[in-house]
Protein backbone atom coordinates (compact mmCIF):
# COMPACT_ATOMS: atom_id res chain seq x y z
CA UNK A 1 0.00 0.00 0.00
CA UNK A 2 1.03 3.54 -0.66
CA UNK A 3 1.29 6.61 0.86
CA UNK A 4 -1.48 8.05 -1.42
CA UNK A 5 -3.35 5.07 -1.09
CA UNK A 6 -3.13 5.35 3.09
CA UNK A 7 -4.24 9.55 2.64
CA UNK A 8 -7.18 8.37 0.35
CA UNK A 9 -8.48 5.63 2.77
CA UNK A 10 -7.90 7.90 5.63
CA UNK A 11 -10.53 10.54 3.72
CA UNK A 12 -12.63 7.97 2.28
CA UNK A 13 -12.99 6.65 6.11
CA UNK A 14 -13.89 10.13 7.72
CA UNK A 15 -16.69 10.96 5.04
CA UNK A 16 -17.68 7.45 5.34
CA UNK A 17 -17.75 7.57 8.84
CA UNK A 18 -19.91 11.04 9.21
CA UNK A 19 -22.37 10.07 6.34
CA UNK A 20 -23.07 6.86 8.08
CA UNK A 21 -24.05 9.01 11.39
CA UNK A 22 -26.64 11.07 9.34
CA UNK A 23 -28.12 9.28 7.06
CA UNK A 24 -26.80 5.62 6.16
CA UNK A 25 -24.72 5.15 2.60
CA UNK A 26 -21.01 5.94 3.80
CA UNK A 27 -20.31 2.49 2.24
CA UNK A 28 -20.65 3.98 -1.09
CA UNK A 29 -17.87 6.48 -0.03
CA UNK A 30 -15.34 3.60 1.19
CA UNK A 31 -16.38 0.59 -1.36
CA UNK A 32 -15.46 1.94 -4.33
CA UNK A 33 -11.91 3.63 -2.64
CA UNK A 34 -10.99 0.00 -1.68
CA UNK A 35 -11.35 -1.22 -5.09
CA UNK A 36 -9.87 1.50 -6.41
CA UNK A 37 -6.30 0.64 -4.72
CA UNK A 38 -7.01 -2.63 -6.32
CA UNK A 39 -8.77 -5.08 -3.56
CA UNK A 40 -10.63 -7.54 -5.38
CA UNK A 41 -14.79 -7.01 -5.15
CA UNK A 42 -15.68 -9.63 -2.48
CA UNK A 43 -12.30 -8.66 -0.23
CA UNK A 44 -13.52 -4.85 -0.45
CA UNK A 45 -16.57 -6.05 0.58
CA UNK A 46 -16.04 -7.72 3.50
CA UNK A 47 -12.51 -5.50 4.15
CA UNK A 48 -15.23 -2.32 4.02
CA UNK A 49 -17.94 -3.85 6.40
CA UNK A 50 -14.97 -4.48 9.06
CA UNK A 51 -13.92 -0.80 8.19
CA UNK A 52 -17.09 1.52 9.43
CA UNK A 53 -18.47 -1.27 11.89
CA UNK A 54 -16.86 1.01 14.83
CA UNK A 55 -18.10 4.07 12.96
CA UNK A 56 -21.42 2.44 13.94
CA UNK A 57 -20.43 2.50 17.74
CA UNK A 58 -18.82 6.16 17.89
CA UNK A 59 -22.41 7.30 16.45
CA UNK A 60 -24.41 5.54 19.12
CA UNK A 61 -22.25 7.51 21.70
CA UNK A 62 -22.76 10.29 19.82
CA UNK A 63 -26.33 10.01 19.74
CA UNK A 64 -26.86 8.54 23.57
CA UNK A 65 -29.29 11.82 24.11
CA UNK A 66 -31.67 10.35 21.49
CA UNK A 67 -32.02 6.81 23.13
CA UNK A 68 -32.90 8.29 26.28
CA UNK A 69 -36.28 5.91 27.19
CA UNK A 70 -35.65 3.40 24.41
CA UNK A 71 -34.26 0.27 26.36
CA UNK A 72 -37.30 -1.79 26.22
CA UNK A 73 -37.15 -1.15 22.26
CA UNK A 74 -33.57 -2.48 21.84
CA UNK A 75 -33.54 -5.25 24.07
CA UNK A 76 -36.52 -6.44 21.96
CA UNK A 77 -35.13 -5.90 18.72
CA UNK A 78 -31.38 -6.69 19.14
CA UNK A 79 -31.94 -10.17 18.62
CA UNK A 80 -33.66 -9.83 15.61
CA UNK A 81 -31.14 -7.87 14.23
CA UNK A 82 -28.10 -10.15 14.89
CA UNK A 83 -30.14 -13.59 13.40
CA UNK A 84 -31.00 -11.20 10.05
CA UNK A 85 -27.15 -9.98 10.21
CA UNK A 86 -26.28 -13.84 10.56
CA UNK A 87 -28.33 -14.85 7.89
CA UNK A 88 -26.87 -12.06 5.50
CA UNK A 89 -23.04 -12.75 6.54
CA UNK A 90 -24.12 -16.65 5.17
CA UNK A 91 -25.57 -15.65 2.24
CA UNK A 92 -22.41 -13.23 1.03
CA UNK A 93 -19.89 -16.07 1.89
CA UNK A 94 -22.25 -18.55 0.12
CA UNK A 95 -23.60 -17.47 -3.12
CA UNK A 96 -22.44 -15.66 -5.98
CA UNK A 97 -22.63 -11.80 -5.48
CA UNK A 98 -23.64 -11.08 -9.04
CA UNK A 99 -27.51 -12.07 -8.23
CA UNK A 100 -27.37 -9.79 -5.40
CA UNK A 101 -25.79 -6.66 -7.42
CA UNK A 102 -29.12 -6.88 -9.62
CA UNK A 103 -31.51 -6.80 -6.70
CA UNK A 104 -29.53 -4.29 -3.98
CA UNK A 105 -30.07 -1.10 -6.15
CA UNK A 106 -33.79 -1.95 -6.00
CA UNK A 107 -34.09 -2.53 -2.31
CA UNK A 108 -32.19 0.90 -1.80
CA UNK A 109 -34.35 2.85 -3.84
CA UNK A 110 -37.79 1.59 -3.06
CA UNK A 111 -36.35 2.05 1.03
CA UNK A 112 -36.10 5.60 -0.37
CA UNK A 113 -39.10 5.82 -1.79
CA UNK A 114 -40.48 4.69 1.42
CA UNK A 115 -38.52 7.24 3.62
CA UNK A 116 -39.77 10.20 0.66
CA UNK A 117 -43.45 8.98 0.51
CA UNK A 118 -44.16 8.35 3.82
CA UNK A 119 -47.06 10.28 4.79
CA UNK A 120 -48.78 9.01 2.23
CA UNK A 121 -48.08 5.57 2.69
CA UNK A 122 -49.01 5.77 6.31
CA UNK A 123 -52.20 7.02 5.14
CA UNK A 124 -52.83 3.60 3.17
CA UNK A 125 -51.33 1.40 5.82
CA UNK A 126 -52.52 2.90 8.79
CA UNK A 127 -50.45 5.09 10.91
CA UNK A 128 -48.17 3.64 13.53
CA UNK A 129 -50.32 4.93 16.45
CA UNK A 130 -53.62 2.99 15.27
CA UNK A 131 -51.73 -0.13 15.01
CA UNK A 132 -52.60 -2.74 17.94
CA UNK A 133 -49.43 -3.45 19.90
CA UNK A 134 -49.43 -6.74 18.55
CA UNK A 135 -49.34 -5.68 15.19
CA UNK A 136 -47.17 -3.03 15.72
CA UNK A 137 -44.67 -5.63 17.29
CA UNK A 138 -44.77 -8.21 14.56
CA UNK A 139 -44.29 -5.40 12.18
CA UNK A 140 -40.87 -3.98 14.08
CA UNK A 141 -39.50 -7.21 13.88
CA UNK A 142 -40.05 -7.92 10.53
CA UNK A 143 -38.62 -4.69 9.32
CA UNK A 144 -35.22 -5.20 11.70
CA UNK A 145 -35.18 -8.76 10.57
CA UNK A 146 -34.89 -7.66 6.86
CA UNK A 147 -32.42 -4.35 7.56
CA UNK A 148 -30.30 -7.06 9.75
CA UNK A 149 -30.23 -9.42 6.39
CA UNK A 150 -29.38 -6.72 3.96
CA UNK A 151 -26.74 -5.17 6.14
CA UNK A 152 -25.54 -9.08 6.53
CA UNK A 153 -24.90 -9.41 3.05
CA UNK A 154 -24.24 -5.64 1.33
CA UNK A 155 -23.20 -3.01 4.21
CA UNK A 156 -23.90 0.46 1.84
CA UNK A 157 -27.00 1.98 2.49
CA UNK A 158 -28.32 0.35 5.68
CA UNK A 159 -29.17 3.33 7.35
CA UNK A 160 -31.32 4.36 4.83
CA UNK A 161 -32.91 0.98 4.89
CA UNK A 162 -33.72 0.99 8.82
CA UNK A 163 -34.52 4.43 8.93
CA UNK A 164 -37.14 3.89 5.79
CA UNK A 165 -38.63 0.77 7.96
CA UNK A 166 -37.92 1.76 11.51
CA UNK A 167 -40.50 5.19 10.68
CA UNK A 168 -42.97 3.48 8.86
CA UNK A 169 -43.94 1.01 11.72
CA UNK A 170 -42.96 3.45 14.56
CA UNK A 171 -44.68 6.27 16.00
CA UNK A 172 -41.70 8.50 16.80
CA UNK A 173 -39.41 11.81 15.90
CA UNK A 174 -36.56 10.88 13.58
CA UNK A 175 -34.09 12.20 15.39
CA UNK A 176 -35.09 9.10 18.24
CA UNK A 177 -35.29 6.65 15.03
CA UNK A 178 -32.01 7.84 13.82
CA UNK A 179 -30.41 6.84 17.32
CA UNK A 180 -32.14 4.05 16.90
CA UNK A 181 -30.82 2.83 13.75
CA UNK A 182 -27.12 3.63 14.81
CA UNK A 183 -27.44 1.15 18.00
CA UNK A 184 -29.07 -1.64 15.33
CA UNK A 185 -26.41 -0.62 12.37
CA UNK A 186 -23.85 -1.29 15.26
CA UNK A 187 -25.10 -4.63 15.90
CA UNK A 188 -24.78 -5.32 12.50
CA UNK A 189 -21.38 -4.09 12.31
CA UNK A 190 -20.71 -6.50 15.32
CA UNK A 191 -22.18 -9.57 13.88
CA UNK A 192 -20.09 -8.89 10.53
CA UNK A 193 -16.74 -8.11 12.34
CA UNK A 194 -17.35 -11.61 14.09
CA UNK A 195 -18.08 -13.70 11.22
CA UNK A 196 -16.17 -12.29 8.30
CA UNK A 197 -13.24 -11.88 10.17
CA UNK A 198 -13.00 -15.58 10.46
CA UNK A 199 -14.24 -16.50 7.26
CA UNK A 200 -13.97 -13.41 4.93
CA UNK A 201 -10.59 -12.65 2.55
CA UNK A 202 -9.98 -9.65 4.73
CA UNK A 203 -7.23 -6.92 4.15
CA UNK A 204 -6.05 -6.27 7.42
CA UNK A 205 -3.77 -3.27 6.28
CA UNK A 206 -6.82 -1.55 4.80
CA UNK A 207 -8.96 -1.97 7.78
CA UNK A 208 -6.58 -0.67 9.80
CA UNK A 209 -6.35 2.85 7.85
CA UNK A 210 -10.02 3.01 7.56
CA UNK A 211 -10.94 2.16 11.23
CA UNK A 212 -9.57 5.14 12.95
CA UNK A 213 -11.07 7.86 10.40
CA UNK A 214 -14.64 6.00 10.47
CA UNK A 215 -14.68 6.34 14.38
CA UNK A 216 -13.60 9.89 14.28
CA UNK A 217 -16.04 10.64 11.39
CA UNK A 218 -19.26 8.25 13.14
CA UNK A 219 -18.64 10.64 16.11
CA UNK A 220 -18.90 14.20 14.57
CA UNK A 221 -21.65 12.85 11.96
CA UNK A 222 -24.06 11.84 14.73
CA UNK A 223 -23.47 15.71 16.65
CA UNK A 224 -24.17 17.06 13.16
CA UNK A 225 -27.34 14.94 13.10
CA UNK A 226 -28.90 16.37 16.64
CA UNK A 227 -28.55 19.74 15.13
CA UNK A 228 -30.40 19.17 12.16
CA UNK A 229 -33.66 20.08 11.80
CA UNK A 230 -35.87 17.12 10.92
CA UNK A 231 -36.85 18.73 7.47
CA UNK A 232 -33.07 19.15 6.65
CA UNK A 233 -32.64 15.86 8.26
CA UNK A 234 -34.98 13.47 6.20
CA UNK A 235 -33.94 15.60 2.99
CA UNK A 236 -30.29 14.94 3.39
CA UNK A 237 -31.31 10.81 3.70
CA UNK A 238 -33.36 10.83 0.47
CA UNK A 239 -30.98 12.94 -1.20
CA UNK A 240 -27.78 9.91 -0.04
CA UNK A 241 -30.56 6.91 -0.65
CA UNK A 242 -31.41 8.11 -4.33
CA UNK A 243 -27.42 8.71 -4.96
CA UNK A 244 -26.83 5.43 -3.32
CA UNK A 245 -29.52 3.46 -5.20
CA UNK A 246 -28.13 5.60 -8.54
CA UNK A 247 -24.84 4.42 -8.29
CA UNK A 248 -25.68 0.95 -7.53
CA UNK A 249 -28.06 0.67 -10.60
CA UNK A 250 -25.95 2.21 -12.86
CA UNK A 251 -22.86 -0.70 -11.53
CA UNK A 252 -24.91 -3.43 -11.88
CA UNK A 253 -26.63 -2.81 -15.50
Amino acid sequence: MTLFHAALLLVAGLAGGIVNAIAGGGSLITFPVLLGIGLPPVSANVSNALSVAPGYGASVVGSRADLSGQGRRIRQVLPTVVAGALCGSALLLSTPRAVFDVVVPFLVLGATATLAFQTRLRGLAGQPRDHSPRRAAVLLQLAVFVCGLYGGYFNAALGVLLIAGLALVLDDSLRRISALKNVLSATVGGVTVLVYAVFGPVNWAAVAMLVPATVVGGFVGARLAQRLPPRVLRAVIITVGAGVGGVLLIRAF
